[in-house]
């Protein structure tokens, strides 16, 4: 049998692509052939590793320490670091024990899933939402549910949205959320983990956008649930994206499977990284000014936004990101649905956007998720890209 049949009946070719990153690979070919574009797909800051952190590894490096495999769970050192992290921006408790560093937030979601579910359970995900849970669970041959919010509920799970999808072993949630930024207030929080709580269902949570909000911080689930799952990065209010590094918080009865699951699987997180990831938490002040700067461009995209034509959009309390009803261009007949959108403003404009099919798979056809995470230049000038074009 050829290898291509063989790949036919693998759970791999069931996986949708990362619609993102495939505009991300189209915008590079289009720049490697001499055009201009102007980013707006990828939630990547356009800021480098933090200044600390930078010259931490420099340090290491010249005074000749190895680098090598670390603990499975991580460096002890930025263990303890993450754990006072918790303690003093949220007045939470969390053992060195419990946190485990991880290649990354991509890396922390895999050892979630396999650590709490098994083949075939029924994980539940909100759409819109981030698509790589969709798509990892597929990938793991578990199944994902999704959870259709909006508008009508600010874009949060409520229990009886949760109740409508029947019965889940596991559910994901998200804040701030990608792609509409949505942050979970304390009480929306509890009233879920209450819920998951209440029908054995396990918490997980991603809290990779804490840091970068805009009306007050993000509260963590932690303080609703101490058997919920959270699952932090590096990648976005560090800015350290391509270091691949994040931390989970794992409750005791998952903790020894984690672990195991590491040393099989990863070994450990790049000890490379951890040595900037300790002394990124030096960088407060420095990282707060980025997010003052995303709140600048949020201001400008938002902005130029309404003057292209958009006039609805998610609530961007955190993140960087717009998410955009986009239906007054998709419902044309010369353009069709959001990846087709997408695709022309790249060629017509050198402006790359992420269509909404990536978040929402009934409904993201009519939306678009513009990032403001890039130079502010950039966003400007996409903007006035957007309001001189038309089908």
């Amino acid at each position: 049998m050829s290898a291509s049949l063989l790949a036919e009946g693998t759970r791999a070719a069931a996986v949708p692509p990362f619609h993102a990153m495939a505009m991300g690979r189209l915008a590079a070919e289009l720049e490697a052939a001499g055009r201009r574009v102007l980013h707006l797909e990828v939630g990547q800051p356009a800021t480098g590793a933090p200044t600390p952190a930078r010259a931490a590894v420099i340090r290491h490096l010249e005074a000749g320490h190895p680098l090598g495999y670390t603990n499975a769970s991580g460096l002890t050192s930025l263990r303890r670091r993450i754990a006072v992290h918790h303690r003093d921006w949220y007045g939470i408790d969390v053992d060195a024990e419990d946190v485990v560093v991880v290649g990354g937030a991509s890396a922390g979601f895999t050892l979630a899933f396999l650590a709490s579910f098994d083949a075939g359970d029924r994980v539940g995900v909100l759409e819109p939402g981030y698509p790589c849970y969709r798509n990892a669970l597929i990938a793991l041959g578990m199944e994902p549910v999704p959870i259709p919010v909006g508008p009508d509920t600010r874009w949060a799970p409520t229990p009886e949205l949760l109740d409508a999808v029947g019965p889940l072993r596991g559910l994901v949630v998200a804040s701030p959320s990608n792609p509409t930024g949505t942050v979970l207030p304390t009480a929306t929080l509890a009233a879920v983990a209450s819920w998951c709580d209440a029908h054995g269902v396990q918490l997980i949570a991603d809290e990779i956008y804490h840091g970068i909000t805009y009306t007050g911080p993000a509260p963590t689930v932690l303080a609703a649930s101490r058997d919920a799952v959270v699952i932090n990065s590096f990648s976005k209010y560090f800015s350290m994206t391509g270091w691949r590094l994040g931390w989970m918080v794992v409750p005791a009865h998952l903790r020894s499977a984690v672990e195991r699951l590491q040393q099989n699987v990863y070994i450990c997180a790049p000890h490379v990284s951890q040595v900037a990831g300790l002394a990124a938490f030096d960088a407060i002040e420095e990282l707060d000014g980025h997010v003052r700067q995303y709140a600048l461009n949020r201001e400008i995209l938002v902005e130029g936004l309404v003057a292209a034509g958009f006039d609805r959009f998610a609530a961007a309390d955190g993140a960087f990101y717009v998410y955009a009803d986009a239906s007054h261009l998709t419902g044309h007949a010369a353009v069709g649905g959001s990846a087709t959108l997408c695709v022309r403003w790249l060629h017509e404009l050198g402006v790359a956007a992420t269509p909404g099919l990536d978040f929402d798979l009934a409904r993201g056809e009519r939306s678009v998720r513009f990032s403001y995470a890039g130079p502010t230049a950039d966003i400007t000038a996409a903007c006035a890209q957007l309001a001189g074009w038309h089908p």
